[in-house]
């Protein structure tokens, strides 16, 4: 079976994990960390079972960068 790497980012919002791939705008959430990240994975993988071609192409986004930034706050 053919695999694509994507990236996911996870952070906590109040009791839950939210878990967003942002190449595809795909988001789950769990009760914890690798739970959000195993719901993410399942999402995506069901995305790629339902979609068509076309929504698949205008989807994916090919070039996503994760930076920190240190920014001077006032």
């Amino acid at each position: 079976m053919p695999q694509m790497q994507f990236t996911g980012i996870i952070e906590r919002d109040e009791d839950w994990y939210v878990a967003l791939c942002p190449e595809l705008d795909i988001a789950s959430q769990g009760n914890s960390v690798e739970e959000a990240r195993q719901n993410l994975i399942e999402a995506i993988e069901l995305f790629f079972e339902v979609a068509s071609p076309t929504e698949i192409r205008e989807r994916t986004r090919p070039e996503v960068f994760v930076t920190q930034m240190r920014v001077a706050i006032a």
